[in-house]
């Protein structure tokens, strides 16, 4: 009798394959025929549904850039109203001062609104435990977000069409403050010329 042998239990299992077999009257003779449908070894195992890598990415994706570009539409209302309010009180030679804090507040309020946005996606990664700490989380959708890149922190590949389409995100969000910073100062420079149409210099 031998001792000190082991089994090993195989935890997954394999459909099992049946065979039809049609055997003589007397049971000498027996031939296989062809096989019958596969039957599951344990028909009443729950087998969770595997949901597709890239499907989950696109939809977390989706949801990212909807609630980043809400923000940022907004963001940029609120500033425009703002900017409505106070136009009729910037006069040229007489409100050097406001006009500055004006486009000061329009630097910093796109500065926030960017902000705002890279902590959501920082929180994203850490939530879903892709990062170790906020910190290195917080550094890495900075660096994406802008589209530096420096390469030096990645995530898997289970969440890397993600950070792409961050950096695809960012780069448009930058853009668009750009160009909402451009036509404020080409709109404070509208109402100089204005100004000075109705007002001449003595």
């Amino acid at each position: 009798m031998a001792r000190g042998r082991s089994t090993t239990q195989i935890q997954h299992y394999r459909p099992l394959r049946l065979t039809r077999v049609n055997c003589d009257a007397t049971g000498a003779s027996c031939r296989r025929t062809q096989p019958l449908p596969s039957v599951d070894a344990h028909p009443g195992t729950d087998r969770p549904a595997r949901v597709n890598p890239l499907l989950a990415n696109l939809l977390v994706a989706s949801v990212m850039v909807t609630l980043t570009v809400l923000i940022h539409f907004w963001g940029l209302l609120l500033l425009s109203y703002l900017m409505s309010e106070t136009r009729d009180h910037l006069r040229p030679h007489e409100s050097h001062m406001r006009r500055a804090l004006l486009i000061l507040l329009v630097v910093f309020g796109i500065f926030a609104l960017h902000t705002l946005q890279i902590w959501l996606y920082a929180v994203l990664y850490l939530a879903l435990g892709e990062l170790h700490s906020f910190e290195e989380a917080l550094y890495f959708s900075t660096v994406t977000f802008s589209a530096t890149g420096y390469g030096d922190v990645v995530l898997s590949a289970r969440l890397r069409v993600v950070s792409a389409i961050e950096a695809a995100n960012g780069v448009i969000l930058l853009a668009w403050s750009t160009t909402f910073l451009l036509s404020v100062t080409s709109r404070l420079k509208m109402l100089e010329h204005e100004w000075l149409e109705h007002h001449p210099r003595p």
